[in-house]
């Protein structure tokens, strides 16, 4: 009844698929703001810029989380540095 290292968590293999999915949900939710924001105050384009944000926040969580969980030695290489 040991929790030993050879077992993967629960939610392993469900981080990437909903992270997409969420990224998809803001970026669909971006969309169908921006003809308000387009046709109107320049005050109503903060919620279309807040939704495409999200989304590119949850793409970059579910790239950053995909490479992780692709290479479990670590040894692949940090974006960030090139």
């Amino acid at each position: 009844m040991s929790d030993g290292p050879d077992r993967t968590p629960f939610t392993d293999g469900y981080v990437v698929p909903i992270a997409g999915l969420m990224a998809l949900l803001f970026a669909l939710m971006a969309g169908l703001t921006a003809q308000r924001a387009l046709s109107g105050d320049p005050a109503d384009a903060v919620l279309p810029i807040g939704f495409a944000v999200g989304a590119l926040a949850a793409l970059r969580l579910r790239q950053r989380y995909a490479a992780a969980s692709a290479d479990p030695d670590g040894d692949a290489p940090d974006d960030e540095s090139a």
